[in-house]
């Protein structure tokens, strides 16, 4: 029973107050009350934490007196519900078609994010950073560097990590002299796309490596260094060949990430041994087997391609020390290597440049996104992260069969796919095509619960489980023997599939962002050359709305 004395506040006060419920109380609390239940409809912004909520999405926090959004609350609500079902129609018009330069096919690195198409060739010491059709309100930036080492004179390059939401270029380099193994040989710089000079948020110009040197004695050489990152954080996996000693060989793996915008030093940092054999020829060290992958602020999931095939857990709210192991969730048995790992935020919070800050006001809740696995077999494990923060303290080792099925669903790996927040795009093969060539089609799948309830009437709901058949391997003899694995998984979607289809060059590769769809397509129907970039949206954005 809601007590008189709070009825009897003024209903501002009252809508003020009801603020600061979580979503599903606010819920409760409207629907036994006639007095709130009125005050809820009559009031945007209760509706707009309601639909926050039950889209799984979190309000971004505003941090700068330049991030102010002056978004009137109702237009808020309006584009946050359209959003929820524009993602169903495909029935948008291409806005444009953008010409790449030729280094895309070839550079070492290419990444999209956030609108911005970038790319590295270390053979060529070229870097670019270039907006696909940027919006009027989204900050854009476009440079190229060539040569890039002109950034960092008489050092080697060894990786670039780039991100546009955060204007931010990250540059690993190392001193032609001293031991593979010294730390003090590779530095990493810190700089921004949109100028010269150090980037004005980091904690330093330069992140210091920290653990390498312990090897300096009994390392023989150094593999794969990669950059990577996620917000607030920067990670370098570096592949260590090491003599064990006793006439034996191995090849150590280093994670160290750093917090960038409050330390140029870390002390997070994960090392492990992934095998050791007696040849040292054996060991390669330009294998790159360990996939990270950042779940939110706090959690990280580690995956190596070769070994034990689990998912391993970690805490990393604690940035002074290693990473604190939580679980390991295993793989089916059968699953032969993880090629790929990804988790995709669908809109970055409040660190974006302030130009475009004033636009974002929603974000997907990292507890509720999708993580995809790609294995052998080119079969596609789709897996719903809420499962990774169902508790902070779990089994040390969770099988399969306790945790997969329900919380994942599998499917055949297409031409291409993204996830992104809880939606997962993919390009498959048209099964009404009717020409000799291969056709494809767009295929959107949202996994939140919101979508598969409030569908109206748009995609199809499957909910029902689905088996795909996998190839028994033969672990002992190392090959594939007769007869197949029944794989069985059952996280409910809403599917819906694009009405256009493509040609063999219309969809070589796809990219995604919150309201977008990238295409990119090739000149030549037999080749995987990339010529242009096709940019589809997905819904009214909100500068055609304000």
């Amino acid at each position: 029973m809601v007590k008189t004395e709070f009825l009897s506040l003024g209903e501002e006060l009252r809508c003020f107050i009801l603020t600061f419920l979580p979503y599903r109380d606010l819920l409760r609390a409207t629907s036994v009350c006639k007095a709130l239940f009125r005050t809820y409809m009559s009031s945007s912004e209760l509706q707009y934490i309601v639909e926050l909520g039950g889209q799984q999405l979190l309000p971004v926090t505003v941090s700068n007196a330049y991030s102010d959004n002056h978004t009137p609350m109702y237009k808020r609500l309006q584009l946050l519900k359209d959003n929820a079902h524009a993602w169903f129609r495909f029935d948008h018009s291409s806005i444009g078609t953008v010409p790449v330069p030729h280094q895309i096919n070839h550079a070492d690195q290419l990444t999209f994010a956030n609108g911005h198409l970038c790319l590295w060739d270390r053979h060529t010491d070229f870097a670019m950073i270039l907006p696909l059709l940027p919006k009027p309100s989204q900050q854009k930036i476009e440079r190229r560097w060539s040569p890039l080492s002109h950034s960092v004179p008489d050092r080697d390059i060894i990786n670039v990590h780039m991100d546009p939401a955060q204007s931010l270029i990250a540059i690993l380099y190392a001193r032609s002299d001293g031991f593979w193994s010294d730390d003090e040989r590779f530095r990493i710089n810190l700089g921004a796309l949109d100028r010269d000079g150090v980037h004005p948020k980091a904690a330093g110009r330069t992140l210091f490596l920290s653990g390498l040197s312990r090897y300096a004695d009994t390392s023989f050489g150094i593999g794969i260094m990669s950059l990577s990152g996620w917000e607030r954080y920067i990670a370098l996996r570096v592949y260590l060949l090491v003599d064990s000693g006793n006439s034996t060989f191995s090849l150590v793996w280093s994670l160290q990430i750093w917090d960038w915008q409050h330390s140029s030093t870390s002390n997070c940092i994960l090392t492990d041994t992934l095998y050791t054999s007696n040849n040292q020829h054996d060991i390669d060290n330009d294998d790159d087997p360990i996939i990270p992958c950042f779940l939110g602020n706090d959690r990280l999931i580690v995956a190596n391609e070769k070994l034990h095939l689990k998912l391993k857990l970690y805490s990393i709210e604690d940035m002074s020390q290693a990473p604190q192991l939580l679980a390991c969730f295993s793989l089916p048995a059968l699953v032969l290597s993880i090629k790929r790992l990804d988790s995709m935020v669908d809109i970055t919070d409040s660190l974006r440049p302030p130009i475009q800050a004033q636009q974002t006001m929603w974000t997907s809740d990292p507890t509720n996104r999708l993580l995809s696995i790609v294995t052998g077999y080119n079969i596609l494990f789709v897996v719903s992260t809420s499962i990774f923060f169902d508790s902070d303290s779990f089994a040390e080792t969770i099988p399969w069969e306790s945790w997969g099925p329900l919380n994942t669903r599998i499917f055949r790996y297409g031409r291409d796919f993204k996830v992104i927040g809880s939606r997962l795009l993919q390009v498959l093969p048209a099964v009404d095509a009717i020409t000799d060539t291969m056709e494809y089609r767009l295929h959107m799948m949202d996994f939140s619960p919101l979508a598969v309830k409030r569908r109206q009437g748009l995609g199809r709901v499957v909910t029902e489980p689905s088996t795909i058949e996998i190839p028994k391997y033969d672990w002992q003899l190392e090959e594939i023997i007769p007869g197949a694995v029944k794989l069985t998984t059952s996280l409910p979607y809403v599917e819906v599939v694009s009405d256009r289809k493509f040609g063999e060059h219309g969809v070589k590769r796809v990219w995604v962002d919150s309201d977008r769809i990238y295409l990119c397509q090739a000149a030549d129907p037999n080749g995987d050359d990339i010529e242009k970039v096709e940019v589809v949206e997905t819904r009214g954005s909100l500068d055609e709305q304000t």
